[in-house]
């Protein structure tokens, strides 16, 4: 069973709305067309009744009520409080070109950079807010015992995988990113106790991640699965769980604000590492930095 964050029905780490966005796919249909409501307006789900809300969603009140079970909440009495919470705190954009969501047909580019910069700083703040650092100190300290450490990543979730395996190698730890999937199941093959395997998968539901992730486990590694969605299957295959609070859009979908999402959770993985042990770390940097000093364009040559 994974390790991750006990999610009790009165707090929610990063809030509500991050919690059941988390949950989405795990979701009846009829459950999900009642969370994407709420999710994109909690303070109008709040004054809805529940007759209102099922109506909107085109499904029943006893679907409204098995939806609030399965977010965590008694009733739908405690989730329209909860909602008029979550409402009251929600940052709103500060620029009136922000659009939120999906970006509509039209929209100009002035709009289309200030929509993106927020929603991607929301994405970093939520998933900050939501992290769980109990969880992340157990990974550091796995990370940081290990022999070695495998990462694996597919599509813009490799991206991720290559900057954490690169961090790791300038600090001295023995660390492999494999981008191909037989590479990586050869090499999961020969960890052991003692070593470490991360998989990073946005869905949670990328295949080679999963099968990888549970090679290395089967051969008695730890391992740990970096998604945004906790109920996902790659959960199911890991020792530690952490996950992200990104929401996608159109044309963004598991690229964009999902990486920077996932950055910022290797960052904070890689920087705990590195202050385990701040002298070796350092002089690790100072060496590698110095090693590619030579292949840096000189201030003199910039200027000529």
């Amino acid at each position: 069973m994974a390790k991750s964050a006990k999610i009790s029905a009165s707090h929610e780490p990063g809030g509500l709305i991050v919690h059941i966005s988390g949950l989405l796919p795990s979701l009846s249909p009829a459950e999900q067309r009642v969370a994407r409501l709420v999710v994109s307006d909690p303070a109008a789900a709040a004054r809805r009744t529940i007759t209102d809300l099922a109506t909107a969603a085109e499904t029943s009140e006893a679907t409204v009520i098995r939806f609030c079970r399965s977010v965590g909440m008694d009733g739908y009495p405690q989730l329209r409080i909860r909602l008029a919470a979550e409402a009251a705190r929600r940052i709103e954009p500060p620029d009136a070109r922000v659009v939120g969501g999906d970006i509509p047909p039209g929209a100009d580019l002035a709009q289309i950079i200030a929509t993106i910069a927020f929603n991607d700083a929301r994405a970093v703040e939520e998933t900050a807010e939501q992290l769980d650092p109990a969880v992340c100190e157990q990974v550091v300290e796995a990370i940081s015992g290990a022999g070695r450490i495998d990462i694996y990543g597919a599509g813009a979730s490799g991206f991720v995988a290559s900057d954490f395996q690169q961090k790791l190698h300038r600090i001295g730890r023995i660390a492999f990113y494999f981008p191909d999937v037989h590479t990586a199941l050869t090499s999961a093959a020969l960890l052991g106790r003692g070593d470490v395997a991360v998989g990073i998968s946005h869905t949670g539901t990328t295949s080679d991640v999963i099968e990888v992730l549970e090679q290395a486990r089967t051969r008695g590694a730890v391992t740990v699965a970096l998604t945004n969605f906790p109920r996902s299957p790659i959960t199911e295959v890991a020792d530690f769980v952490l996950t992200t609070a990104a929401r996608e859009t159109t044309y963004r979908s598991g690229a964009t604000a999902s990486r920077l999402a996932q950055l910022t959770v290797v960052d904070c993985l890689f920087v705990g590492v590195a202050a385990r042990n701040r002298s070796r770390a350092r002089k690790a940097l100072e060496a590698t930095a110095e090693a590619v000093q030579s292949h840096r364009v000189g201030a003199n040559r910039r200027r000529a």
